[in-house]
């Protein structure tokens, strides 16, 4: 079946490529005009990233250009969004939409080239490399954060769509993205933009200066002065349209199954889809306190929930009162006659935080005699992001990086019930402090203390179990890294005839995290002790006590990289086809984390906060390396490269790194080429030595055996949802994954095989092939065999270890379900990543008017899992990989189609920008390959195809300003319904991008003297 779609989509794009190009792009897209090695164009011969040599044609691997004209052309107005927009950018990408949803790596954005994940994507400035984002992608995965980029002082960049190891070493196995700055500047230039979608929703600014002087050909030097300024504002899922913004899904219906069916309405509380309330208990986590009175040992139940305050009501949400019927069917007796209904998503959730970056760059650069050249450049800059969340938490486990999953206690009349995570309120209270000391029991009596005015049920000698969250508090979330960078170069000829270059950086990240409003477990149950918190009235806490019971907890977290690397070519002697080129040189680069857990739980379980993210780690390592490339024009019509590189990590590893590449040119309208490559990816700090990590995963009631949904009654099956309580529903396993010190690099294997072809001077087309393995994949195993085990009852298979959760409140005594399983990194898949990539530029002078397009186009055949008992997992036009993308899955196509029109001072260009739809089914979910297992019965079985298109238009008022406006998203295009993935709220985050806000438009004006 794989294998015939394989090839019907292999024929169907031969068909594409040799019919006309405007036919091609209804189904695929470009991003960016002819690269200098990518067309035949006669050009200043420059290094292009991946080889130590310069060149003016065409090389045997497949190199993207973006220069700033073509980014500006598009109206984008950042690098990272240039480069979230690459066609070959696709699967686990981390965009700065996910700051706002839970992300590990909170403010940062990476690129993910060929679906290999963003620690395989190689970031490079200059040439050198970053230093990584002091936070790991889920907890593992190091990458360099696009935010870091100076946009201002950018003048292109060359995605090598190709593995580079052989000439860069670790982390370059998916390809290289080599962020290229200006190097030199003269005048005085500066823009200034500001934006904002059509409904009012984030608005934008943007500012840059740039000044130079010196003429390096005539002055001998050259040194200019850059700053911007870059913000936007936050975004909210109450600001989106339906049904992007809210948890009422009852609007949206189909007939799939063959009969209507019509989404939930997953409001909390909320009446379902016949207008009644669920006979399933009610969900405790509203922003309303609720309690309910136990006895004074707090083991037996003496009535329903009820509002702490009744006279208040509802805090946030409507007030809704059961019937009758609904009460008496009602689990256990809990539902309150009262509740409160709340929407949370419209309530609380954030879509993109609030972003501020400024930064200033500066370079000088001169000649050194008469046949060298140096420079010399700084860089700072500020990138904050920050979102505010939903209320605080009272009853939860502490996330992430957890050794103690939740605080189980003796008590006797005591602040929190045994073993249970659910708080409760003591008959009496100590203001004096008596008993608080651990917060485990209050000790407190008549004899030393006072009745609980937080406790309606006290004067009866009853506790008060007590659930909801703290209205009166909001989570705040913030991120500010500033980041120092500095480099030196020098190149130039010696001995007449040898090529040398010695370049040295070094780059400094300081990360603050600055969180607040999330509670502090040990105040919370001291407060609850001393009677200190007013619960019945949350607003008249005093400031004092809100920041005691969840006080501001700040962070700080430092990545380091320093390189230096020197290299020499030589031409040989003359072959038929050219010099015979040698090149090699060594380099040494030191590299180091330390990012302490903002949530550690070394002190005890209750000496941390609720909620907030753990993850933590510190390392460094030095790495030398030598490599060499040799360059060989056979004959006139071939040419051959071979590379190879060694380098030797100070924590032991060592790897050897080969290449070869060819070039054959038949006829000058047609040029073949291909490489072979190995590659590796060092293990990760994160994978090495960090605190342990958990990722949540959503659990579906028809993956929960009979047997265990049984003990909540007949009705609960897993064919049938709606029977079980929220306990099983709203339900999702934490997988802790814990490091690995013994981790061997990944090694990979990946050849590419294209062909350019060139007809006429102006029209080119390329299509490249590529396939990438990489064997010895770091992953965690699979956590089905624990969980299979527990369900089952059976013994938890070696290696693994599973935490149960906290009892269901409305049935204590059934086992309970699974809170997290925990396992060790591991050598051991093998993945596999293969595709086309297509490329069309055209350029024509119609008699004073210049038509321009570029079309880039990628096609993913097959990115897949193999494990070591050899079970596959196939990821394309579905949800997968799963847990590796936040369920944002592999899109089989994307890409862009970009046209420009100039005439006179008038200049437009209309950019189609393409994301394939997919299968709403993911195998490393249970389901079987794109058999629709996770679509609910609501949504049809797949999320369509994402179509958009944005145009600039610009004009040039004299030789020295111009105007410009853009419109994001011209044609109001909204995305398709996705209740699966976990990134965004009902739609596919790295599928639509900032598109959810509908159509935008900016306006600016640039000026250069």
């Amino acid at each position: 079946m794989i294998i015939t779609t394989r090839a019907r989509l292999l024929a169907t794009a031969v068909l594409l490529l040799s019919a006309a190009t405007p036919a091609f792009a209804q189904d695929s897209t470009a991003t960016a005009p002819p690269t200098q090695a990518d067309s035949g164009d006669t050009q200043e011969e420059i290094v292009v990233t991946g080889s130590l040599f310069a060149s003016s044609t065409i090389t045997p691997s497949p190199v993207t250009v973006l220069s700033a004209e073509s980014i500006d052309q598009r109206g984008l107005n950042t690098v990272q969004d240039a480069v979230q927009q690459l066609s070959s950018n696709n699967g686990p990408a981390l965009t700065n939409s996910f700051t706002a949803n839970g992300a590990f790596a909170g403010g940062a954005s990476a690129v993910s080239l060929r679906g290999l994940s963003t620690s395989s994507t190689l970031v490079l400035f200059d040439g050198l490399r970053a230093a990584y984002f002091p936070l790991a992608d889920d907890g593992s995965r190091n990458f360099v954060d696009l935010n870091t980029i100076p946009d201002d002082i950018v003048d292109r960049i060359e995605v090598l769509r190709d593995g580079a190891s052989s000439s860069y070493g670790a982390d370059a196995i998916a390809g290289v993205v080599n962020i290229i700055t200006k190097r030199d500047f003269k005048g005085f230039a500066g823009r200034a933009e500001a934006g904002i979608s059509e409904d009012g929703l984030g608005a934008n600014q943007r500012l840059t200066l740039t000044a130079g002087t010196g003429d390096l050909d005539s002055d001998g030097y050259n040194a200019y002065l850059s700053g911007f300024y870059f913000r936007t504002e936050a975004v909210y899922n109450k600001d989106l349209r339906a049904p992007f913004n809210s948890d009422d899904l009852r609007g949206i219906c189909s007939d799939r199954t063959g009969s209507q069916h019509c989404g939930p309405n997953n409001v909390m509380n909320g009446l379902d889809g016949d207008g009644h309330f669920p006979n399933l208990g009610f969900v405790v986590g509203a922003s309303t306190f609720f309690v309910r009175p136990y006895d004074a040992t707090n083991s037996a139940a003496l009535g329903r929930y009820q509002i702490l305050n009744a006279a208040a009501g509802c805090r946030v949400g409507t007030s809704y009162s059961p019937t009758a019927a609904e009460l008496a069917a009602s689990n256990n007796g809990s539902v309150p006659t009262r509740l409160c209904q709340q929407d949370t998503t419209n309530a609380y959730a954030p879509v993109s935080p609030n972003i501020e970056r400024f930064g200033a760059s500066a370079r000088f650069t001169t000649k050194v005699g008469d046949n060298a050249e140096a420079y010399l450049l700084f860089n700072f800059q500020q990138s904050t992001t920050n979102f505010t969340g939903g209320p605080a938490a009272i009853r939860a486990n502490a996330n992430t990086g957890i050794r103690y999953p939740r605080f189980s206690t003796s008590t006797a009349a005591g602040a929190v019930a045994p073993g249970s995570g659910i708080l409760t309120l003591p008959v009496y209270v100590c203001p004096q402090g008596v008993g608080s000391a651990n917060g485990l029991g209050t000790g407190c009596n008549a004899g030393n203390g006072v009745l609980n005015l937080n406790n309606p049920f006290a004067a009866q000698g009853q506790v008060a179990r007590l659930v909801g969250t703290l209205a009166d508090t909001r989570t705040f979330n913030e991120t500010r890294s500033k980041v120092y960078r500095a480099a030196f170069g020098i190149s130039g000829t010696a001995f007449d005839d040898w090529n040398y270059s010695l370049n040295a950086t070094a780059m400094h990240t300081d990360l603050r995290l600055r969180t607040a409003g999330f509670v502090y477990i040990q105040h919370l149950l001291d407060a609850i002790a001393q009677g200190t918190y007013n619960f019945v009235n949350p607003e008249r806490n005093s400031a004092a006590i809100r920041d005691y019971l969840s006080p501001e907890n700040i962070t700080h977290d430092s990545s380091d990289l320093y390189q230096a690397q020197f290299t020499v070519a030589k031409k040989l002697l003359d072959l038929p086809g050219g010099p015979l080129q040698l090149g090699f040189g060594g380099s040494i680069f030191y590299e180091a984390v330390d990012a302490p857990s903002a949530n550690d739980d070394y002190n005890g379980p209750t000496q941390r906060y609720f909620t907030l993210n753990a993850f933590g780690t510190k390392g460094n390592r030095t790495v030398t390396s030598a490599f060499g490339e040799i360059n060989a024009p056979i004959l006139d019509m071939l040419e051959v490269n071979a590379s190879g590189r060694y380098d030797h990590y100070s924590s032991g590893q060592s790897n050897f790194s080969p290449k070869i590449g060819a070039k054959f040119t038949p006829i000058r309208e047609i040029a073949l080429r291909g490489t072979y490559s190995r590659g590796f990816r060092i293990p990760s700090f994160g994978e090495a030595n960090a605190l342990p990590t958990t990722g949540f995963v959503s659990q579906s009631v028809a993956n929960i055996p009979a047997n265990f949904l049984a003990q909540y009654g007949a009705a609960c099956r897993p064919d049938n949802a709606a029977g079980c309580p929220t306990y099983v529903t709203a339900y999702s396993i934490g997988l802790t994954t814990l490091a690995s010190p013994n981790l061997k690099p990944e090694k990979s294997r990946s050849f590419t095989a294209g062909i350019l072809f060139e007809p006429i001077r102006n029209l080119s087309v390329t299509v490249d092939y590529f396939n990438i393995k990489k064997t010895g994949a770091i992953t965690a195993p699979s956590s089905d065999p624990a969980i299979s085990a527990y369900y089952a009852g059976a013994a938890i298979p070696a290696g693994y270890n599973v935490i149960a959760d906290a009892p269901d409140p409305n049935h204590p005594n059934a086992l309970p379900r699974i809170a997290f399983v925990e396992s060790q990194l591991i050598n051991a898949n093998t993945i596999k990543s293969e595709g086309l990539d297509f490329g069309v530029n055209f350029t024509h002078d119609f008699g004073g008017l210049r038509w321009t397009s570029n079309l880039d186009a990628s096609l993913i055949l097959e990115l897949s899992t193999t494990f070591p008992d050899g079970s596959k997992e196939t990821y394309v036009d579905t949800l997968g990989n799963f847990n590796l993308t936040a369920g944002s899955g592999t899109f089989r196509w994307r890409g862009s189609w970009m046209n420009t029109i100039e005439s006179g001072p008038f200049a437009a260009t209309g950019t189609v920008n393409y994301t394939s739809g997919y299968d709403m089914s993911a195998m490393d979910q249970g389901t079987d390959y794109e058999d629709c297992g996770l679509a609910p019965d609501y949504v049809g079985c797949r999320v369509k195809r994402y179509i958009t298109v944005d145009l600039n238009a610009t004009v040039k008022v004299t030789d020295h300003f111009s105007f410009y406006v853009n419109a994001i998203n011209l044609l109001d295009a909204m995305p398709g319904i996705d209740p699966v993935t976990y990134g965004a709220f009902n739609y596919n985050a790295v599928q639509v991008g900032n598109n959810i806000l509908g159509r935008q438009y900016r306006a600016g004006a640039k000026f250069r003297f």
